[in-house]
């Protein structure tokens, strides 16, 4: 008799066992939203990550505010990276995100770029977006895209807007504006210094920097999720991006880092 109930009793563990979620072993994956200027970046930092923890991080890319949207409709993100300091913010006063947890984490710039048979000369500047060859202009959606809304900021500065406007397409991210370009769907676009000199990028076009002074500065900031599955590892990925080496892969993507000119 005390042998079977012994029996049974092991039969009722393995079966508890297996209807135990996969999640109660530990973290089997880290799922980071993170705005679209960062993919190239970001994609270097999450492989060094992934080789330190031992855990997948699951990046999605998108606009600032959609993917903001995303995540005050409970969507399962742990990290929140935008390049908008402002929609982090937002999030952290509705209780989506961790206000204890935001920071900077860079400063972005906006690039004008064409692919390398175009006959514009980018050196020119924003002057260069009044050739009549030009049908068409790409920039990120500047309703939810912050690199988009800088673009309009530094054509209304430089008294282009006006004549510039009838010819703007918009994608739904700063990255999708460059693909636009890539494509030949549009001649030039106003696209993030980030992607421009990602290697696989930067070997197809010319890119020439547009002055700060002409759009407010691109604020980047980061926040953990109040719904993090892992919130510990969502803050260690956070210091990796802010750590010495995940500095080194930012910077190298032309951003200007927290305590370096912010």
């Amino acid at each position: 008799m005390n042998r079977c109930i012994a029996v049974l009793a092991m039969v009722l563990l393995i079966i508890c066992v297996g209807l135990m979620p996969a999640s109660a072993s530990g973290p089997r994956e880290l799922h980071v939203a993170a705005a679209s200027d960062l993919r190239f970046a970001l994609e270097e930092i999450a492989r060094l990550f992934e080789g330190q923890q031992g855990v997948p991080v699951r990046l999605t890319f998108g606009s600032s505010g959609q993917l903001a949207a995303q995540i005050e409709q409970g969507a399962p993100f742990d990290v929140f990276f935008a390049a908008n300091e402002g929609f982090v913010h937002a999030l952290a006063g509705k209780g989506r995100v961790d206000r204890k947890s935001v920071q900077l984490y860079a400063i972005g710039r906006i690039v004008l770029w064409v692919r390398n048979d175009s006959p514009l000369d980018v050196s020119k500047g924003l002057s260069v977006l009044r050739d009549e060859r030009i049908r068409f202009v790409s920039i990120a959606n500047p309703q939810h895209a912050p690199y988009g809304q800088a673009a309009v900021q530094a054509l209304q500065t430089s008294g282009l807007l006006i004549q510039v406007q009838p010819r703007l397409v918009l994608g739904e991210n700063v990255s999708q504006a460059l693909q636009y370009v890539q494509t030949g769907n549009a001649e030039i676009g106003i696209a993030a210094l980030s992607l421009a000199v990602a290697p696989t990028i930067r070997s197809q076009g010319r890119y020439q920097i547009v002055p700060a002074y002409l759009h407010r500065p691109i604020r980047q900031a980061v926040g953990v999720t109040t719904s993090a599955a892992w919130p510990d590892l969502a803050r260690r990925f956070v210091r990796a991006v802010n750590g010495p080496a995940g500095r080194a892969v930012m910077r190298a993507y032309g951003f200007t880092l927290p305590g370096e000119g912010l």
